[in-house]
Parts: C-alpha cells; structure tokens; sequence
C-alpha cells in the first residue's frame, strides 16, 4: 500500500486564494501551511508516503516537511490529469492499494485511511466525501483511468459525478464519513474548533 497525499507548497497569493479577501495573501499561505503539517502529522503512522506537491520544488518541500517522505511534482494538466499520473505511477511500481488524499479536510485521521484499506478488501472504490462536494480521499487495489476524465474539478459535483462514472464501470463503491473542508470564510471555525481539540 502507499498513501498519495496531494498538497502544494505554501506561497502567497497560490493558495487557499479564496481566503484570501478573509485572511490576505499571507494568512491564506500560513493556514495552508498549518493543515498541510496538521494532515502530515495525523497520518505519519503510515509508512509508506508519498506526498505529490505544485509548486516549489522537492528542496523546498523537504526543508518544509522534513525527510520522512519521498516527494514527486504532480506535475502538469488538471487535478484529474495529477491524479490519474500519481495513481498510475504507483501502480506500476507494484503497490497492491492506492490511497489518495488532500489536506483540505483537518478532521482526517489515520483511522480513515486504515479503514479505507480495510474496506478494499470486498470493495473496488473508497470515497471519502467532502463536505463541499468533492472527496478527500479515494482508495483504489487498482486503476481506474475513467474516474478521473471529465470531472467538472472545482465544482460541487466533483463526487456525485465521480459517483455515476464508478457506477458506470460496475465498479464495488462505498463511502466513508463525510468530512467538513476549510476552502471559504464560513469554513474557518471549522479549523478553529479542531486547533482547540488538538491543544487539549
């Protein structure tokens, strides 16, 4: 199994930018910056991670993270285009499960990946759904190119489409907990309330 986590290299003004008019080009980049290693530390019980990163490069993003995981660029195309290359690459290299997550969703732990391992025992296809529509993980024992073409990326649609391609394939899909994602100013006390869990 290796576990794909996908995030970006904190800069200004490139990320969360629809916090931005809430938080500034700098407050966005350090909210980033603090789910990433959030998500990073919940799940540095797995062995195997690989985190897949936009911008930067892998000395900044080792500097940044350390030197517990391997990095790759996620490299060009469309959040699907990403995906599917991550995905594929993986499963070329050998790996029986693929799990694939974001750091967009601080309420992710490691019992979620441990359960979505679990549940691709008797199942084709792990989702996780975000609270916005779209995923926070996907869990795959192997590639299904079609899940990733034509996805409106972005939208509200993201899983209810991702649903209807999994169906179409005959794919064994089930879902986990949904979780809340901080993408817009009403999303903040979301991370907030996590952050006084976390200091308790």
């Amino acid at each position: 199994m290796k576990l794909l986590v996908f995030t970006r290299y904190p800069e200004s003004g490139r990320v969360k930018t629809r916090l931005i008019p809430a938080l500034g080009p700098a407050g966005a980049r350090e909210l980033h910056r603090s789910m990433a290693e959030h998500a990073l530390q919940r799940l540095d019980y797995f062995a195997n991670i690989e985190v897949c990163f936009d911008g930067g490069s892998k000395q900044c993003m080792r500097q940044w993270l350390g030197g517990s995981f391997s990095y790759i660029p996620q490299g060009g195309g469309n959040l699907g285009q990403r995906m599917l290359r991550a995905c594929s690459r993986t499963f070329q290299q050998g790996e029986d499960k693929v799990i694939l997550v974001g750091t967009d969703c601080p309420g992710l732990k490691a019992s979620h990946v441990r359960k979505a391992l679990h549940l691709l025992d008797k199942h084709d296809l792990v989702l996780g759904p975000a609270a916005d529509g779209g995923y926070y993980l996907l869990g795959m024992k192997e590639l299904y190119a079609g899940l990733f073409e034509d996805i409106p990326w972005g939208t509200g649609r993201v899983l209810a489409e991702t649903l209807q391609k999994a169906h179409r394939l005959g794919l064994r899909t089930v879902l986990l907990e949904e979780l809340a994602d901080i993408d817009r100013p009403e999303d903040l006390c979301v991370w907030e309330k996590i952050k006084e869990h976390v200091k308790k």
